[in-house]
């Protein structure tokens, strides 16, 4: 779970991973198993688990990370938006 103490603040807005649409997909056999968890809104930001809650709160954590990097580039934070998902071919 993700420490609330420890969530960004910018201009008045907390920044909480939470906020954001989280796309889980399992990992083959080749790669190790577990889960892959990513954050579209936030380009690379990427975790893994054993289960789909742990990379799921992996990347979470790992989104605080991503927010402390994009502000130390000077740059802004993406909001939380609505995702659309199209399905595979």
């Amino acid at each position: 779970m993700i420490d609330r103490s420890k969530l960004i603040r910018t201009d008045g807005v907390v920044f909480d991973p939470v906020d954001y649409a989280v796309l889980v997909e399992p990992l083959g056999e080749d790669d190790g198993g577990g889960w892959m968890a990513r954050i579209p809104a936030l380009p690379g930001c990427v975790g893994d688990g054993e289960t789909e809650q742990q990379a799921i709160d992996d990347v979470r954590l790992a989104a605080l990370e991503w927010a402390d990097a994009t502000i130390e580039g000077g740059h802004t934070l993406p909001p939380p938006g609505p995702i659309s998902l199209q399905a595979a071919e």
